[in-house]
């Protein structure tokens, strides 16, 4: 079975609300350096984290998250 790679939108999203890296952090209370992460996949959030993100920029989790 081929393993799933959670991939996301959310540098495109952050944008299009005219949010900086900081000001997301900020938003969520994470670092500037976690939300970088997680937009390069270097780091997978949370549920908890990713629910927040979602919420912070307006929509659902898999507005932002999917698997491929």
């Amino acid at each position: 079975m081929e393993e799933l790679q959670l991939q996301n939108r959310l540098s495109q999203k952050r944008s299009e609300l005219k949010l900086s890296q900081q000001a997301l952090a900020d938003l969520v209370g994470v670092s500037r350096n976690t939300i970088s992460s997680i937009e390069t996949l270097q780091y997978t959030p949370s549920a908890k984290l990713a629910l927040l993100i979602a919420i912070a920029l307006h929509c659902t989790f898999e507005d932002i998250f999917y698997f491929e």
